[in-house]
């Protein structure tokens, strides 16, 4: 099983040729490809590459499968005896990827 540990936003992702992935909102159309370039690591069967700390001339190749929100988070606050109700929600945007191929150069 060839896999990559691949960088976007700050957080790392776990990348399997077939599979899909959640990462935060790329301003893509469906349908789109992406290349992901921030690659760490790849790992086919026995051998395992790590990059110092990226791997150069790597990239894993993806495409846009869906734009949605995460579900609703309620932040409320709340202060007694003092008449202060505050209540606010919070939907993130994600983007999923369908990993179509780990290109090493």
């Amino acid at each position: 099983m060839k896999y990559a540990i691949v960088e976007d936003g700050g957080k790392q992702y776990k990348a399997v040729i077939g599979s899909t992935i959640e990462v935060d909102h790329f301003p893509s159309e469906v349908g789109e490809a992406i290349d992901l370039e921030r690659v760490l690591l790849v790992a086919d069967e026995d051998q395992v590459v790590v990059g110092t700390p990226l791997i150069e001339g790597t990239k894993v190749q993806a495409t846009v499968v869906a734009q949605f929100k995460s579900p609703k988070v309620v932040v409320f606050k709340y202060l007694p005896k003092k008449r202060m109700r505050v209540k606010r929600g919070h939907r993130q945007l994600y983007t999923r990827l369908r990993i179509e191929s780990i290109v090493m150069e």
